[in-house]
């Protein structure tokens, strides 16, 4: 099974890290008002999908989910910036 560390932007133009193994349901439950979605989120509504990485494990996709919470917001902000230009 594959995992995935996502990035959405919150409606507050702020940036949340996490890791799943279905973004689009994940999303999906930080966007409803079940206890679902993580807290910070859920003040900061609608958040849409802003970057997935696919990792072959748990264990790589939250040692990646890490390393991207340790980045600074310029960064990130770089790095959907790249994302982007590619797709």
């Amino acid at each position: 099974m594959a995992w995935f560390v996502y990035m959405l932007r919150c409606a507050d133009d702020t940036l949340y890290t996490g890791i799943t193994t279905e973004p689009a349901r994940r999303v999906d439950e930080h966007n409803s008002d079940n206890t679902l979605g993580a807290r910070y989120t859920r003040s900061r509504r609608p958040v849409a999908l802003a970057y997935v990485e696919e990792q072959p494990t748990r264990a790589a996709a939250a040692k990646r989910e890490a390393a991207l919470k340790k980045l600074d917001r310029s960064r990130k902000l770089e790095l959907l910036a790249v994302t982007q230009t590619l797709r």
